[in-house]
């Protein structure tokens, strides 16, 4: 039996959008139908590459598209909060790219008003789709390590210096925080499944204003601990390990997620290797689809409520370091 077909609309004709686009081809039962932004050129390009229907140059015009079931929002950070709530308010399920927005206080107010409204909304973290980050749920759930006791996730990267870049520019929400401590961020939060308790960070603040790279300590409930680093002006090996009473697992390279391993005490270790062609961004897709298709308004993979802790664990960082974004006055 075949799947209802989901119709899709992208806002935002940028990079992160391309690689969504592409993998859209991978999930069973999307179609992608329109494609919207600021400038309309760079809509039309879009949907000539990706042989979308129609462009539009506005999210307004995006969000009366009749035929759109849902859409996946992949513009700048800042202006997350506006066009979400353009396509809430106008009926469309949406999916938005992290980080979900500039602070909790947006997040709020946009969860709000889609439980108000009563559509879909869902937070586009796509490393929680990933096959060998579900096996590593099934392992952890089948207590395979015991007590998890320790979580240490990194995600850095050199841009080298470029003031101009978004990733340097506080008006556009740039800092390694936002961009990349998400990942370890969110990481912490699924394997934990709770906010910490309590927080101790420490940044480097470059000439810019934002953070280049930044470490965080988080204590939970019996003294358990996550340590996660991140970075835009620093290379980094971007693994994952969880610790557990009875052994532990390694997922390299986390948030693209290819395989992980357990090693449990006294067993041989075991892999899970993902073969997968697609990038993953289809995965989030899929998990939006099946919401849709069983009338449910959020994600159990990632609940609005875990979403909403996070952003209020990011506003807390960085209140400690004084670094303020435009959309915090």
């Amino acid at each position: 039996m075949a799947l209802q077909t989901i119709k899709w609309g992208i806002l935002g004709p940028g990079w992160i959008s391309s690689k969504f686009a592409a993998d859209l081809a991978y999930a069973e039962g999307a179609e992608l139908v329109a494609v919207g932004g600021r400038n309309l050129e760079k809509a039309e390009s879009f949907a000539k590459r990706f042989n979308i229907p129609r462009a539009y140059g506005s999210v307004e015009e995006l969000a009366q598209d009749a035929e759109i079931d849902i859409v996946y929002v992949g513009t700048l950070h800042p202006i997350h909060k506006e066009n979400v709530l353009a396509l809430l308010r106008a009926g469309k399920a949406v999916i938005c790219e992290k980080p979900f927005t500039m602070n909790a206080a947006e997040a709020k107010e946009i969860i709000d008003v889609a439980r108000e409204k009563q559509v879909f909304l869902m937070e586009a973290m796509w490393t929680r789709f990933l096959p060998p980050i579900l096996k590593v749920k099934e392992w952890l759930a089948a207590d395979k390590i015991g007590e998890v006791r320790l979580v240490k996730a990194d995600f850095g990267f050199d841009i080298g210096w470029a003031p101009e870049s978004r990733l340097l520019d506080p008006a556009l929400g740039g800092g390694a925080l936002l961009d990349a401590g998400i990942y370890p961020v969110s990481f912490a939060s699924l394997i934990y499944g709770t906010a910490p308790a309590k927080i101790m960070s420490s940044a480097r603040l470059g000439q810019t204003g934002v953070d280049e790279q930044f470490s965080l300590l988080f204590e939970y409930e019996g003294g358990r601990t996550a340590a996660l680093n991140g970075a835009v002006q620093l290379g980094m090996v971007s693994d994952a390990y969880i610790y557990g009473t009875k052994g532990y697992i390694h997922v390299p390279n986390f948030l693209f997620g290819k395989s992980a391993t357990l090693h449990a005490k006294d067993a041989e270790p075991e892999s899970f290797v993902d073969d997968r062609k697609a990038e993953g961004y289809a995965f989030e897709a899929e998990e939006a689809m099946k919401a849709l298709r069983e009338g449910r308004l959020e994600s159990s993979a990632i609940p609005l409520d875990e979403t909403l802790a996070i952003m209020n664990t990011l506003d807390t960082i960085r209140k400690q370091w004084g670094l303020r974004y435009p959309a915090d006055e």
